[in-house]
């Protein structure tokens, strides 16, 4: 997660008081973001379908 944040946001979620000076509501709408894009945390909780086996004609 902390990836997608650096990546998609540019924030360090290791800052010194990054996330106690924001709410959990700034903090729930960016991590709703990441789910719905793509991203590490979106596959995580939604990994794609599995591929279907190919049949082999006879």
């Amino acid at each position: 997660m902390e990836a997608d944040f650096q990546d998609t946001y540019g924030l360090d979620l290791s800052t010194p008081g990054l996330l106690r000076e924001r709410s959990w509501r700034w903090f729930q709408t960016r991590l709703y973001g990441l789910v719905s894009a793509e991203s590490r945390v979106s596959r995580h909780f939604a990994p794609p379908p599995p591929k279907q086996p190919k049949y082999r004609r006879r």
